[in-house]
């Protein structure tokens, strides 16, 4: 249990700073498998045709799917493909424990099968806070714009970790 918890200087520089753009490619085969397992049975999901039907360019994105992250060998994270460069290291504040804070997405399109989205990541604050059963905790908000190949922003996703 964290006693007290200061934000030095080194972890406050490293707010507003982005990591490298990584791309993440949205497949007819990644949709089909997203919306199956987590559930989703509408027809737009599976069938191309039904998707054009109800006015998409292809079979859309189901809700919080952004696409597999493209992994290159030696620029990659093993376990979630994203970039090595620039990731945030949870570690380096010091404090073992890590929970989930949430995650709050923003669309500004539709996003569908066939699109490639380029994301950048910054650290958007930290913050201390007090929890009763835990001690001071260190709230880490984070920030992931992604754009299409059009280069427009098609969904903001902004969500927090918890170390402790």
């Amino acid at each position: 249990m964290a006693e007290k918890i200061e934000i030095k200087d080194e972890w406050k520089a490293l707010i507003g700073k982005e990591t490298p753009p990584w791309t993440y490619e949205v497949t007819t085969t990644s949709v089909r498998a997203f919306a199956r397992g987590v559930g989703y049975t509408d027809p737009v999901y599976f069938d191309i045709e039904a998707a054009k039907a109800a006015g998409y360019r292809n079979l859309p994105a189901p809700p919080c799917y952004l696409g597999t992250p493209v992994f290159i060998p030696g620029k990659s994270d093993d376990t979630f493909s994203g970039p090595t460069e620039g990731a945030m290291d949870f570690f380096q504040f010091g404090l073992m424990n890590v929970l989930d804070g949430g995650t709050e997405v923003e669309y500004f399109d539709t996003i569908c099968a066939g699109d490639t989205l380029t994301a950048v990541s910054k650290l958007s604050g930290l913050d201390v806070r007090d929890s009763k059963s835990l001690g001071q905790m260190l709230i880490i908000s984070s920030e992931m714009e992604f754009k299409n190949q059009d280069g427009k922003v098609v969904m903001i996703s902004r969500a927090q970790a918890i170390l402790y």
